[in-house]
């Protein structure tokens, strides 16, 4: 099978860019920087990008690059002849799916708000009402499991005409329109009334409210937020040239990344403050509180319809990029041609995506975990807690082990092209500080996560040992 290339370098960029650009900075982002406390959050976050994201995603992409292949293949043509490393690529896809599974639900959410305000549904109405929108939404199955079928069906459909033709060239153009709503957005936000107590406490730094919860939700916001792990980054490396390196490419794309998460706070905080919205509620904060802050506000069916399109077009980019993987993982694997792959998977994913849907409402008495945990919060906990810090340790152990790739190979490969270029004295960081750090975060993430009520396995040991 013919690889198929990627047709320019900001194709390139926007693409990568877009995989990263998604729910995650737009909508756990938020959430997760009101929780613990604003500006420290931030300050944390931006760190973990620098020190833990940037060189797993050089890895990602010098992988794809070098290979030429998806997640499923890249290990077998690079590792030596009876090893085993190529198991991390069927897991990577496992992932992938997994990752889609309830990711196209929340994308859904965004939509069905996007269709609500441009309609009218969202405002004119009563705080009451706002805020029950939600649960309602919840609650209904038809328009869960409706809007998230348009959400699988559009994203299959785009990948359909092509990598050029409609991944690349839908992405650009989403990205580009992305960028500007946000911009637009940021700038109506700094007029309200409540902007300056909403950006003090978004970027002033507060550090009593550090904790080891805390540092261990930001670094875990750093891997999901840039999807590293599961081979979403390698799969655009294996479509682009040597003429640039690596390093390079990748800072680019994680400050549209990074912008795109700050950005978003400077929308949704000042406006918090202005309209007397707690911003620390939680995954509900985008729905909730912006549907209350829209129907509050002068002109709040433009500006709500606005917002939810910037959050459906960052959504989107996500989408497509990761079913890009999945679909040239699953064309390796079986040959298929691209139009008859894209049929399969997206009928496999929306059958996959319904128990997601389904969570909230008809299949509610399932609590994997503590009495309010669902589908989601099982599905959200393997990929985030599991699959993300693993796969990233896998991908880090193969690029500087003797019994992998190889550093020298790594290297090489990062630094072949015009461009930035990656020192050799990252060698000792990449070789032992990273792989403990990721090491560190999983198990952190696994002994302090709440498996049950009030049960976490840091306080069963504690227990046990008093």
């Amino acid at each position: 099978m013919e690889r198929e290339r990627l047709g320019s370098r900001l194709g390139f960029i926007l693409l990568s860019a877009g995989c990263a650009i998604g729910v995650g900075n737009v909508w756990k982002f938020p959430w997760m920087a009101g929780q613990y406390g604003g500006g420290a959050f931030v300050l944390f976050y931006l760190a973990f990008l620098v020190l833990l994201g940037l060189p797993v995603m050089l890895m990602e992409f010098s992988l794809g690059r070098a290979s030429q292949s998806s997640p499923v293949k890249l290990y077998q043509k690079l590792e030596k002849k009876g090893q085993k490393w190529h198991f991390h690529g069927y897991a990577a896809l496992i992932a992938n799916v997994l990752l889609m599974m309830f990711y196209t639900s929340v994308t859904g959410w965004i939509l069905y708000y996007f269709t609500s305000f441009l309609a009218g549904r969202m405002t004119g109405i009563t705080n009451a009402a706002s805020e029950q929108a939600f649960t309602a939404m919840q609650a209904d199955p038809a328009i869960m499991v409706g809007f998230m079928a348009i959400v699988v069906v559009a994203g299959f459909a785009i990948l359909s005409f092509g990598l050029q033709k409609g991944v690349e060239r839908i992405t650009k153009y989403m990205m580009i329109v992305l960028l500007l709503l946000m911009i637009v957005l940021a700038v109506h936000g700094f007029t309200l009334d409540g902007a300056a107590e909403g950006l003090s406490f978004y970027l002033k730094p507060d550090f009593s409210k550090v904790n080891g919860e805390m540092i261990v939700g930001a670094m875990n916001q750093a891997f999901f937020t840039l999807s590293l792990g599961i081979g979403s980054m390698a799969i655009f490396g294996s479509y682009i040239g040597k003429e640039r390196s690596l390093l390079g490419e990748s800072v680019n794309i994680l400050v549209l990344d990074t912008f795109v998460a700050i950005v978003a706070g400077l929308i949704i905080f000042p406006a918090c403050f202005t309209f007397d919205v707690q911003p620390t509620a939680g995954p509900k904060l985008l729905f909730v509180a912006m549907a209350k802050v829209f129907n509050n506000m002068a002109g709040g069916r433009f500006w709500g319809s606005l917002f939810f399109l910037f959050m459906v077009f960052a959504a989107f980019s996500t989408i497509i990029a990761v079913f890009e993987n999945i679909l040239a993982c699953v064309r390796e694997l079986t040959g298929w041609g691209r139009v008859k792959a894209c049929v399969i998977c997206a009928a496999t994913v929306l059958v996959l995506s319904v128990p997601c849907a389904l969570g909230f409402n008809l299949w509610s008495g399932f609590t994997p975990f503590t009495s309010k945990s669902g589908v989601m919060d099982l599905e959200d906990f393997l990929v985030s807690n599991c699959f993300l810090p693993l796969g990233s340790l896998c991908f880090v152990l193969f690029c500087v082990s003797k019994k992998g790739w190889g550093f020298e190979k790594f290297i090489a490969e990062v630094n072949t092209g015009r461009g930035l270029k990656v020192g050799r004295w990252i060698r000792p960081y990449v070789t032992y500080v990273l792989p403990i750090a990721i090491a560190l975060i999983f198990l952190i993430g696994i002994v302090t996560f709440e498996f049950a009520d009030g049960f976490t396995l840091l306080s069963w040991v504690k227990g046990w040992i008093a």
